[in-house]
Order: structure tokens, then sequence, then C-alpha cells
């Protein structure tokens, strides 16, 4: 992470900002607008996150990407214009992007992030990856951690998406509580007058700290273990999900096509079975009726996982509320999320 002097709001932000700032206070304004944010994949949930961060007043957002445009990806992708097929997906979201938030230092990057040295991402306060395969997830967030770099990770595979977050051993924050009032020691009107009592009207903020562990080890729980085997029913189904699609991504170089439907649903048929097998785990732990949604990105999908992971980010950088610790899966079958934390304890 780069030095930074203290950044001041002046005028001109303290109006384009002035919602935010009553929402969040001044301090976490002025902390959001000291940082660089790199955000790797501008598919449908990448348009939505660097929508949002722009949006909040980072300093600056890079765009990196490498991909092309395609007919597909202007399904879920909003900030580039369908005239720009065959175009950089980083270069043609520059110009929308740009325009949501002059304030906003907005750059495109068209190399690919595998190809990027160590510190190339020592650069930024934060790193959001979009679209990228596992082990480029690890090595980042590895590099990352011994920096204090934040780093996020999330995707989105027809109806189901997740975001997963590693803010470091010890993230420090500030969380506004309802003020509790001490009862006078003079007080003689009984014993209800001498409880603490919670004042509606007036809060406080509280100072806490939340650990986070690597996405290495978010991944590679032991569940052959007793611990882990006792947690086994209330363990959301979601996380194995991850784990077949991210072994898809690995074996194929992309993701589920729908234009290829009946071969992927015969692949990941296989992956889901090859991956709990690894994992000592029960084939029918994931049943098949996964297999016909998790095709293509669904634009209200990344618009969900794309504003909880955005929100993550800015609490992050902003040290201000409570972040997710540490995976969020979305269901968009049912309409809802999970929080989960997988790791050491």
């Amino acid at each position: 992470m780069i030095e930074k002097e203290d950044p001041i709001i002046s005028e001109e932000e303290a109006a384009q900002y002035d919602r935010q700032i009553r929402l969040w206070g001044l301090d976490a304004q002025k902390r959001l607008r000291g940082s660089r944010v790199l955000l790797v994949g501008l598919g449908g949930l990448g348009a939505e996150v660097a929508k949002n961060l722009i949006l909040a007043g980072v300093k600056g957002l890079t765009l990196l990407d490498h991909e092309k445009v395609t007919e597909e990806s202007c399904r879920a992708q909003f900030l580039v214009p369908v005239t720009a097929q065959g175009r950089n997906r980083a270069q043609a979201s520059l110009e929308r992007a740009q325009y949501l938030n002059p304030m906003v230092e907005v750059c495109a990057d068209v190399e690919q992030a595998e190809d990027k040295p160590d510190d190339f991402f020592f650069q930024f306060d934060a790193v959001c990856l979009t679209g990228c395969s596992r082990d480029l997830m690890v090595r980042v967030d590895q590099l990352c951690s011994k920096r204090n770099i934040k780093v996020f990770c999330g995707d989105v595979y027809g109806y189901y998406g997740y975001m997963f977050c590693d803010l470091g051993p010890e993230h420090n924050y500030v969380e506004e509580k309802l003020k509790v009032v001490k009862p006078s020691a003079n007080s003689n009107d009984g014993p209800e007058a001498k409880k603490a009592k919670v004042d509606p009207n007036e809060t406080t903020m509280v100072k806490k700290t939340a650990n986070f562990c690597s996405l290495k080890e978010a991944l590679e729980v032991d569940w052959t273990s007793e611990k882990a085997k006792a947690s086994l029913k209330r363990t959301p189904v979601d996380y194995f999900l991850l784990h077949v699609l991210l072994k898809f991504r690995t074996d194929k170089s992309r993701d589920p096509d729908p234009q290829s439907f009946e071969e992927d649903s015969q692949l990941l048929r296989q992956i889901r079975d090859d991956v709990l097998e690894a994992m000592g785990l029960c084939g029918d732990l994931l049943g098949d009726d996964f297999i016909g949604y998790c095709f293509s990105e669904m634009a209200p999908v990344c618009a969900v996982v794309g504003g909880v992971l955005s929100q993550d980010v800015v609490k992050a950088l902003s040290q201000r509320d409570t972040p997710h610790r540490n995976f969020f899966f979305f269901d968009g079958r049912k309409g809802n999320g999970i929080v989960d934390y997988f790791g050491p304890k």
C-alpha cells in the first residue's frame, strides 16, 4: 500500500458527497477519498462494482481487463455501448464509468492480470477480483496480505453469486451504537431506576476489531476432521458449489456456456463428483438441480452481489461498520443471501 497524505474534502466534494457524509461521517469519506482501488474483470458484476465505487467517491479506480466485448457480455454489462463489440472491455467501459463521477480518477488497463508483476498490486489500497481463476485469486490475496492491502473476490454464475473478503489478521473499524445511559448513583427511585438504559435519541461510536483468514485457508477446509463434520449440516451448499464452478473455470479456462449446455452440464456433474470425493464428502451433498441455473451472468444477480461486494469495499476502506466475515452467498432462485465464515477460527 502506497503512502498517502491526509485527504482534504473540497467544498465541491462536500456538496457532491453530502448525503454520504451525513450517512457515515466526514472521517469515513476522507478515507474513501484517499483510497485507490484495482478492479479486475469488467463483466456484469464488475460493472456494478465499478459504478458503486465511483459514486461512493474513491480517489482512483483502475479497470483491468484483457477480454473483448461480446454480445453475451453486453446483456449484463451496462457500461459498454452496444456498438462496442470487439473492443477491449476495460476501454469500452471507461467513458460511461468516468461520466458517473468526474471527481474520481478512472483509468483502463488492457493487460492480463496474470501477467502483472507482484509490485503492480502494491500501489492500491484494495484489490477486487471478478471473473478470475482460483490460482490468480490465491496469488493476489497472498501478495496483498503482506502489505495490508484489502482483497475482495466475487463472481456471478446464472442465479448464483458470491463474494469473499480478506481484510487481514486485524481489521479495525468503528460501529455506531445507541448510547447507554448509566443510572445516577444517588437515585432513590427503586431498582428499575438503577439499571442502565438505552437512549434512542443519542448514539456513540464503538471501536471494534475483526480478524480474517486468507482465501487459500478458506477454500482448503479439512472436511474429514470431526469439527468440520459436526458443522456440515449447517454449512450452505453454496460453498461446495463454488468449488465446483472454480474447478470448471480452471479446467476449461471459461465458465459454463449456454451455447454448449448439454456438454457443460455433463462436465459439471463429473466435476461435482470429483470435487466432493476429493473432499471426502458424500456425492449427494450437492444435487443435480444446480446445473440448469449456473449458466451466464444474470443482470439482477449482478446487481445484488455487486451491491454487497462494493458496500464491503466501502466499509473496509472507510473503516466504518461491520464487514462481512468472510463469504456472502446469494441464491437468486430463493432471493436470499447467507453470510458464513470458513477457515481457521
